[in-house]
């Protein structure tokens, strides 16, 4: 299994980005996007089952939006309205099933500036 993140980089307040991640080597259920901020523990951004099912953080609805294409073995975060709190390295992951095993990318920084 591997998983390779792409797309970060350095915005200004109000812009936007798309983070797109490839996972290869499995079929997974869930795929999902966290993130994690100096000196903050990781959180969970945003996920997507293969059934299309989402779920954001409160603090990215409205603004973020997760897609897969299972054609591509590609999970995206498309990212607007882009603030210097939502600086922070992003990591996709992935899972098989709902519960159990779960994979990591090697992380994208993204970094908002005011």
């Amino acid at each position: 299994v591997q998983l390779q993140a792409s797309g970060g980089g350095l915005v200004q307040a109000g812009g936007s980005l798309r983070l797109s991640c490839v996972a290869s080597g499995s079929i997974f259920i869930l795929l999902a996007w966290y993130r994690q901020a100096p000196g903050k523990q990781r959180e969970l951004v945003a996920s997507i089952t293969s059934n299309r099912s989402t779920k954001y953080a409160d603090s990215v609805k409205g603004r973020f939006t997760i897609s897969r294409d299972d054609a591509k073995n590609t999970v995206y975060l498309q990212m607007t309205s882009l603030q210097p709190e939502d600086t922070a390295v992003y990591y996709c992951n992935a899972r098989p099933y709902m519960v159990g095993t779960q994979y990591w990318g090697q992380g994208t920084q993204v970094t908002v500036s005011s």
